[in-house]
């Protein structure tokens, strides 16, 4: 099994195909595993769809219910999920990568292009999560149902879970990144919008608005938009792969 060890953590991941890499973050929130790829949440299974021309890399996020396992403290947030993520390149060996990401996904690669945009050839954000007004007060239902998963944390307790939430959704936006970041970004990006409440429309036009060297397609998660949209996300990770 492909683990590697940093920090106490056990992070799993996997490769599928071969060719430019694509390091790849399932949906589903904290609870974001491969298996979640093989799941109608996902209209698009990076593993079905781009393994006959990329290497692409899936991978189980801590504590999220797959085979990806770490002590959980106030102080983690995004950059805890972000060094994960290098890390498994590091391990493998990559130096220049596609991202591709659903759901919490957007936010994974918004953090990784801030701190490695020169490890990044391109990223796919479908449905990005963000936020449109004020934070509302407590935990957020998905938050807390992920907590539930953690019968087996003793240190995960009521102020610690609070603090972790604080750090991932408290700054609001796309949470990873702030817009002033966003709309410095050169990496060159394509979007699928999302249209519901975890991930809403306004903050896929915001952030495709944003960026620099974005491309956007509004419709795409079932029926003709997603066999239109299938090889139009093909033909942008093929455009920006280096030769």
């Amino acid at each position: 099994m492909p683990t590697i060890e940093r920090n106490g953590a056990s992070i799993y991941f996997e490769e599928h195909g071969r060719g430019f890499p694509i390091l790849t973050f399932a949906p589903a929130g904290l609870q974001s595993v491969i298996d979640v790829w093989s799941r109608p949440a996902a209209p698009i299974n990076p593993i079905t769809e781009f393994a006959g021309s990329f290497r692409v890399i899936v991978m189980d996020q801590r504590n999220a219910g797959g085979r990806s396992r770490a002590p959980i403290g106030a102080q983690d947030g995004w950059h805890t999920y972000r060094d994960d993520h290098i890390a498994v390149l590091d391990s493998l060996h990559i130096d220049r990568c596609h991202l591709y990401g659903q759901c919490i996904g957007g936010s994974f690669i918004m953090s990784l292009l801030k701190a490695q945009p020169q490890r990044i050839a391109s990223a796919v954000l479908a449905q990005p999560i963000g936020r449109v007004g004020a934070m509302a007060p407590g935990r957020a239902a998905r938050f807390n149902a992920w907590a539930e998963t953690l019968r087996d944390h003793p240190e995960a307790t009521q102020p610690v879970l609070d603090a972790l939430h604080q750090n991932m959704y408290g700054p609001g936006f796309v949470y990873s990144v702030d817009r002033a970041f966003v709309s410095s970004c050169q990496t060159p990006c394509l979007v699928l919008a999302g249209n519901d409440e975890a991930h809403p429309l306004p903050i896929s036009e915001e952030v495709a608005k944003l960026l620099p060297k974005c491309e956007f397609i509004r419709e795409w998660k079932q029926g003709a938009a997603l066999a239109e949209a299938k090889p139009r996300i093909k033909e942008f990770l093929t455009k920006h792969t280096p030769r």
